[in-house]
């Protein structure tokens, strides 16, 4: 047998083969070794299997609910965004109402004199003759705060 490096050259093909039969009783025992040191635990496993499975089925399904009550689209985000839609619905039907009642004057200002006049009375003050307007005075500004705080009690 020569040795280059770490490569092991035989010199004939019978010499492999024996050194390989040389080795079989010390690769079975090492076998056998790792099978008594496994195999506790895996009876272990096999009686409890029943239980780890329940266990791992009970963690599934707690992180499934997790997800989907907590996660990125889960029933907490679908409620606040349920809640904003019909928030905008209600703003939009505001919008809408005030639309109509804003489309309505117009067209009454547009068409009807009594209209007209009504909002020339309101808006400018105008008044016909032997009638008299009453204009409520300004609110006056508040009388501002002492500077001194310790003046107040």
């Amino acid at each position: 047998m020569k040795r280059f490096s770490n490569i092991v050259k035989f010199a004939r093909p019978e010499d492999s083969l024996r050194a390989v039969a040389q080795r079989v009783p010390a690769a079975q025992a090492l076998a056998a070794s790792w099978i008594e040191r496994v195999r506790p635990l895996a009876l272990r496993v096999y009686v409890l299997r029943r239980r780890i499975a329940t266990v791992t089925l009970i963690v599934v399904a707690a992180s499934l609910l997790g997800h989907v009550m907590f996660g990125a689209n889960g029933m907490v985000v679908y409620r606040q965004k349920r809640a904003e839609q019909e928030a905008l619905q209600k703003q939009i039907e505001q919008m809408q109402q005030e639309n109509n009642r804003y489309t309505q004057q117009i067209q009454g200002l547009q068409s009807d004199q009594k209209a007209i006049e009504k909002e020339a009375r309101e808006q400018l003050g105008y008044a016909k003759p032997g009638e008299y307007v009453y204009v409520t005075p300004a609110p006056s500004k508040p009388a501002p705060p002492p500077a001194n705080r310790s003046a107040r009690k």
